[in-house]
């Protein structure tokens, strides 16, 4: 089971209203809606992706990495350097 397996009726909400918001992002292009407009809802779009990728994180590190732990040796260590090789690529973007 993955580590949002709990919150994944929440996560793929979340997914549809960014699918949502792309969709009115392009239909505002498709009329020559504004610059500044069009940018708002780029960053309003940029934030609830970057929602999503903090809560699927959380979930990673309470579950996935949290049982690596317990378990310890090399996996745990695995998992942990993953773990901070997806906060550098969250950092970065």
């Amino acid at each position: 089971m993955t580590g949002y397996g709990q919150k994944k009726d929440d996560v793929q909400r979340r997914l549809r209203r960014v699918e949502g918001q792309v969709r009115g992002l392009q239909r505002m292009v498709e009329e020559d809606a504004y610059c500044i407009d069009v940018l708002t809802q780029v960053s309003a779009a940029t934030k609830a992706l970057q929602a999503v990728a903090l809560e699927l994180l959380d979930a990673h590190l309470s579950t996935c990495v949290a049982d690596a732990i317990g378990k310890g040796g090399a996996t745990a260590q695995d998992k942990i350097a993953e773990a901070s090789a997806a906060v550098a690529r969250l950092v970065k973007s």
